[in-house]
């Protein structure tokens, strides 16, 4: 039997990890710029991390939510301390994907209503309903073709408001930071926009932060800079650090009832366990700050770097454009300078670090780049 061909792979396999850094079988070492997509966020095999997974798979690793699971119950409330969403739901599911499709379900048992308004360039995910509501018609199967979901430009406030104006939208989905279109902001001024008129109009804001929650920004959430609370916030990615885990905060004033939403692995003992470790390393080490505090510095070493233009991004959310191909010099990075980074269409690089990153490995990745854009 032979793998499905789904993504094109580099020659090379990552067999250990420690902090900011990946190993090879032959014990080359490779900075970790892209973190797996945004993934590790408290740095490859924390001892913390490592400590709690371990003794939780010893005692528990899985049972069904049928019975209680008082992990669950401690993760939600330290997550509603640390992101300040304290009086918020939570419904823990798998993956980001999963988060939208179940908060695309909330809102519209909420409002009764069916239609959502998306945004250029949003990926959501890859399953039916998150997939609808991204705009990229390569990964839109014909099953998945709906004519519910409305596309507008990011940042088009007045074909917002036009659209909602009629009330038959249920959500508004959006990226705290758009990740795959290549670290695309929506603006603050533009979120608080939407808050107002999604309040307006009844319809439900949903803030999708699976790559730019988690403290990756400088903020628990991207959307926090924009001072505004939406109605629905899903994340995964740097949520478990590796492991898969996935939630859905839904605010106070949309009521839930049995049945209305389920799953079989969500929340489970082990997911729980490292959602609860990578939020107690989180805090412990500051790390939210340290976003901040490195993704500056880097952002002040790339402006000095010719060849890199259109620089963007937040914290240790950051992407440029470079001249010619991304994916040749995302190679050079690998093969010659042992820097892992991301990309994003043709020309853009896409940086998502640990957030354990410090300006030494800012350094790092600088003196890489600055080799082979030489």
């Amino acid at each position: 039997m032979t793998l499905y061909p789904v993504y094109p792979l580099y020659p090379v396999e990552p067999v250990s990890g420690k902090g900011n850094y990946v190993f090879d079988a032959n014990g080359t070492r490779y900075l970790d710029f892209y973190g797996g997509h945004a993934v590790i966020s408290i740095g490859h095999a924390h001892p913390h991390y490592v400590e709690a997974v371990s003794r939780q798979v010893g005692k528990l690793g899985f049972y069904s939510n049928s019975v209680e699971n008082s992990l669950q119950q401690r993760l939600a409330n330290l997550l509603g301390r640390v992101s300040g969403y304290d009086s918020y739901q939570l419904f823990l599911v798998n993956s980001g994907a999963e988060a939208n499709e179940n908060a695309l379900k909330v809102a519209s048992f909420h409002t009764g209503r069916t239609r959502v308004l998306a945004f250029s360039g949003a990926f959501h995910g890859r399953t039916s309903g998150a997939v609808a509501v991204t705009d990229n018609p390569r990964i839109n199967a014909p099953f998945n073709v709906t004519d519910k979901v409305t596309f507008v430009p990011l940042g088009d406030t007045e074909a917002v408001c036009r659209e909602l104006a009629s009330r038959q939208y249920c959500a508004v989905i959006v990226e705290g930071i758009q990740g795959v279109a290549g670290i695309r902001e929506p603006g603050d001024a533009f979120l608080q926009a939407l808050r107002q008129v999604c309040t307006d109009t009844g319809t439900c804001l949903i803030l999708d932060e699976v790559q730019s929650g988690y403290g990756r920004t400088g903020r628990f959430f991207a959307h926090q800079f924009a001072d505004i609370r939406p109605d629905l916030i899903t994340m995964a990615k740097g949520m478990g650090g590796g492991f898969p885990i996935g939630g859905v905060l839904i605010a106070p004033h949309i009521e839930a009832w049995s049945g209305q939403l389920g799953t079989t692995f969500g929340g489970n003992h082990l997911a729980c366990a490292a959602a609860l470790a990578v939020l107690e390393v989180i805090e412990a080490e500051g790390l939210i700050e340290n976003a901040a505090m490195t993704g500056d510095y880097l952002m002040e070493k790339l402006k000095t770097l010719r060849g890199v233009s259109q620089l963007r991004g937040r914290g240790l959310m950051i992407g440029f454009d470079v001249e010619g191909s991304a994916a040749d010099l995302r190679r050079r990075l690998v093969f010659e300078q042992h820097v892992f980074t991301g990309g994003a269409g043709a020309s853009t690089i896409r940086l998502l670090p640990a957030l354990t990153a410090m300006p030494i490995h800012a350094d790092e990745c600088i003196n890489a780049l600055t080799a082979v854009l030489a």
